[in-house]
This record gives structure tokens, sequence and C-alpha cells, in this order.
């Protein structure tokens, strides 16, 4: 009996090591998305999705002040914010998330340029994207992708969808808008 237990003993550490799963594995964008759609149901949130590649300027920037210490907690206390990577460059194509592109069709986005965003209800339906468009132009019409916000017209559109799809103040609105509107 004590043999038998000694080798479980040995055995438990190599299963365990064994069974993890593989960190570099890259999630498609289902497994994300079903994910997101999970968290967000629970915590009562909307799901906000950027695609991005790492060569993109732009991403970079609308991440960066996305994180930044004035609205993060704004962002992340009405949304679950998801990034999916397309359109990288051939020697980083390991990097794109299975399906990303695909998602990223269905939404209009694949000829908009990157970043694109979209924000989804806990069932995921959408809300609002990215696309800056003529009113009374229905949402499966694509228009001119915002992008990161940086002019008078995109940070307008930004906020308005903020202010539709959250619950942030006047204050974490103001705090966005200048965020974005900054001079480069």
């Amino acid at each position: 009996m004590k043999t038998k237990h000694f080798l479980i003993a040995l055995l438990i550490p190599f299963l365990i090591v064994n069974c993890k799963p593989d960190t570099d594995e890259v999630l498609s964008s289902d497994q994300i998305m079903k994910q997101a759609n999970r968290t967000a149901f629970w915590q009562g949130k909307k799901v906000m999705v950027l695609w991005h590649a790492s060569w993109c300027g732009w991403c970079d920037r609308m991440d960066s002040l996305m994180n930044r210490p004035e609205v993060k907690e704004a962002f992340d206390d009405n949304y679950v914010i998801k990034h999916l990577v397309v359109k990288e460059r051939e020697s980083l194509k390991h990097l794109e998330n299975p399906g990303g592109d695909v998602m990223l069709a269905k939404y209009h986005g694949d000829k908009a340029g990157i970043p694109f965003w979209v924000v989804l209800d806990r069932k995921g339906n959408l809300l609002g994207d990215s696309f800056m468009r003529e009113e009374g132009v229905g949402m499966d019409e694509p228009g001119k992708n915002a992008g990161c916000p940086a002019n008078k017209d995109e940070v307008d559109h930004f906020i308005k969808l903020l202010k539709e799809t959250s619950k942030m103040t006047d204050e974490d609105l103001d705090a966005v808008r200048e965020l974005f509107f900054m001079k480069r």
C-alpha cells in the first residue's frame, strides 16, 4: 500500500505539469468571445472588442489612452474589453486570433482599417461600432472608421457611443474626450 501511495505522489507533479494549458497558445475569437460574454453577463457590463495588430501605432495609442489612470476605471467598470489580433505581417501571422478576421468581416470592418471596434451587449448583439455614418443610415452599412478617435468628429462619435452603452458619468466622458482630443 505504501508503494502505491509513493508512486502516486511521484506521478502527481508530472501530471500537473503536463496537464497545464500551453500559455503560448493563441485563443480563437470564439473562445475569447464566449469568455467575454460570460463575464459581461455576470458583471452586468457590455463587451468592447478592439481589432488591432502589433505594427499599428493607432492601435497602441488607443490602448494607451484607454488605460490611462484618468479613464481606466470608467472603462473597466462598464466594459469587458477584448482585443483580437488581425492583419499581422507575414512573420507575425502566428499572433493572430483564429477567426478574428471572420468576425471583423461580420461587422464590415475588414476593409475599414484598424483599430476597429464594436460594443456588444451581454448576449453578443451589436450596439455600436467605430463607423461614423450619415444620419439615417443603418448599422448594417459601413461608414468612415473613427479608429482611434483623434479629431472632433471621431471623438464625438466615440463619446456618443460610450454615453449610449455605459453608465459613465459626464465627468468620465469629459476625461475621455480630453485624452483622445489632446494635441499630439
